[in-house]
């Protein structure tokens, strides 16, 4: 297959952590050709209604020059058999644009993630589908109600609707004191509604990071805070230590699981706090090497397998 990645400066990401990295490095060894491209570079042609970008095709190795371009033009994204959808968020309307054109594109190639439901199932609010598995949240832009909610609650999370990676996370206390002028100032900067959650204590103890394949998790890492610290996100210093799945978080997984299949979501990383789902990641989710670090896996072997069997089917269909 022509495999081709739309995602950040590929130069930028750390080889390490990186589940993109990991994903295309086993599409190279599986005999696929690698390619990516920057969504910066994308631009749809009306008159031809055709999609290009400038695409880099690309060998990967473990060195610290781990990647080299070996041509690099613009192509016509019809050309290529797979598409992943790897960049990352912010979900703003660069990102939005970016599932636009390749929704027009969508019943020639193989695109991972669904670019439809990536629009239309933001992490943050995707969730809400589910109100029996998550905390009691309220998304408001009116202070009123979130000054409503948390004197229901005493202690709470104020976050950004539509950020990412911890970005703008607060914890407000049981004196509310500092709770109007942070949602000022979050209106501001953000300007979208924002969430309010209940505070969970068990976030002392981590939030858990469970992957799912085509709907199935397939393995999971939890990621704990540092002293001082709410955010337990790895990229600002969270740890990662080894964990299992519980019986509750397989209820949760059972749960969601007909929702993204049925949208063709196959690339799936849902977030965890105690008992609690509170994110539906389907925009890039990560973990990948730390999951395979803890557990001796190779998730990406299964990855690479399960994207195969999709093109297959995917072929077939659209030859009838």
């Amino acid at each position: 297959m022509k495999i081709v990645a739309q995602m950040d400066d590929i130069f930028s990401i750390n080889i390490k952590t990186d589940t993109t990295f990991l994903m295309l490095q086993e599409a190279q060894n599986r005999g696929h050709e690698i390619f990516y491209y920057t969504p910066q570079t994308m631009f749809f042609d009306v008159k031809k209604q055709k999609i290009f970008a400038q695409i880099s095709r690309i060998k990967l190795n473990n060195s610290s020059n781990f990647c080299e371009i070996l041509e690099k033009k613009y192509q016509d994204l019809v050309n290529f058999d797979v598409i992943l959808v790897r960049q990352d968020p912010p979900f703003d309307m660069n990102y939005l644009t970016t599932t636009y054109f390749l929704e027009k594109i969508k019943d020639l190639v193989l695109i991972v993630n669904d670019p439809t439901n990536i629009r239309n199932c933001p992490e943050k609010l995707f969730v809400t589908n589910f109100p029996n598995l998550t905390p009691p949240t309220i998304i408001s832009a009116d202070l009123q109600s979130i000054k409503d909610f948390h004197k229901e609650h005493k202690k709470i999370i104020l976050k950004p609707l539509y950020s990412f990676g911890a970005d703008g996370v607060i914890l407000i206390d049981e004196s509310g004191q500092n709770l109007a002028s942070n949602f000022e100032m979050m209106q501001k900067l953000y300007q979208t509604p924002l969430i309010a959650q209940k505070f969970l204590a068990e976030i002392k103890a981590g939030d858990k990071r469970i992957f799912l394949l085509d709907g199935e998790p397939i393995g999971a890492v939890a990621r704990v805070a540092q002293d001082g610290e709410i955010r337990s996100n790895l990229h600002i210093g969270g740890d990662a230590r080894k964990t299992e799945l519980s019986v509750r978080d397989l209820e949760i997984c059972r749960e969601i699981s007909p929702h993204l299949k049925k949208l063709n979501l196959l690339l799936v990383g849902i977030d965890v706090i105690g008992d609690y789902l509170t994110e539906i990641n389907v925009t890039s989710p990560t973990c990948v090497p730390e999951i395979n670090l803890f557990n001796n896996q190779k998730l990406q072997i299964k990855i690479l397998e399960k994207i195969e069997e999709k093109f297959l089917n995917f072929k077939d269909r659209i030859k009838l």
